[in-house]
């Protein structure tokens, strides 16, 4: 349950979908879907396989349009969205399977999220002129600071392949964070890992949320995490949405426990 103080940072609604609805060929992966997301809270999103979880978090980060439906991010609104401006305007993402340079080390994998950031032109980068310099330099302390809040200073310089699943997937949480991102979006953080990694990714999540004030967007599997550190959650089955609200009402709603025990899953 969320602490008070938590509730309480919890400002006005900054990503706002209307009537979203998106198919490939004639299959629809979602229908008429709306719900919001407001500063500095974890929104959930949940449902069973192929319920278009996935499919949402493509939207918001414009990698696919919506046919029919609004996003309005920061009050200004969108019909369409790209990855490139999704990103100019403060959205990151992680990625269920991880797209890491797996021969990279860690440092550098998680510089690649600096990207977006850097100023000084090519150029000034190859021949390491005074401003390019200055600018690395700066950069590369933000991702010190980064490695350190993850807890994975003694990897730094391994490459990413050689790491432990779950750290890889530290990795690819401190690349989205390097962005500094806004919204934080999360596609299943924690699949495939064991008990205490689960722990060890919840407690990092409310950290972002806490400590940079990021607000986050996170597609989980796990009942149990999602109790423990959304404090919305929206449910969809089948593409469509069956339940909105604070975690206890949405886990004692009827049509939520038919969607995650029916026959049909």
């Amino acid at each position: 349950m969320s602490n008070p103080s938590r509730e309480q940072r919890i400002g006005p609604s900054i990503l706002d979908l209307q009537n979203i609805s998106l198919s490939f060929g004639g299959v629809k992966a979602l229908t008429d879907i709306s719900f919001d997301v407001r500063e500095h809270e974890i929104r959930a999103i949940i449902g069973p396989n192929g319920a278009g979880k996935s499919s949402m978090l493509n939207v918001i980060n414009g990698v696919y349009t919506a046919q029919h439906g609004q996003i309005t991010l920061d009050g200004v609104k969108f019909t369409k969205m790209n990855s490139r401006r999704a990103a100019e305007m403060g959205i990151a993402r992680t990625f269920q399977n991880l797209a890491l340079f797996k021969g990279m080390s860690v440092l550098d994998n998680i510089m690649t999220g600096r990207n977006l950031r850097m100023n000084s032109g090519v150029l000034a980068q190859a021949f390491r002129l005074g401003s390019a310099v200055r600018e690395e330099i700066s950069n590369r302390e933000f991702v010190e600071n980064i490695i350190d809040f993850l807890e994975i200073q003694a990897h730094r310089k391994t490459p990413v392949g050689r790491l432990p699943y779950g750290l890889q997937k530290r990795v690819d949480l401190g690349r989205a964070l390097a962005m500094e991102p806004r919204i934080l979006l999360l596609d299943e953080p924690m699949a495939g890992m064991n008990i205490e990694e689960k722990q060890d990714m919840s407690r990092f999540i409310l950290d972002v949320n806490d400590e940079y004030g990021t607000t986050i967007v996170l597609i989980e599997h796990d009942m149990g995490v999602v109790m423990d550190i959304s404090d919305r959650v929206v449910v969809l089955d089948y593409g469509q949405k069956i339940g909105d609200g604070i975690p206890e009402v949405v886990r004692d709603d009827p049509e939520v426990i038919r969607a995650y025990l029916g026959a049909g899953h």
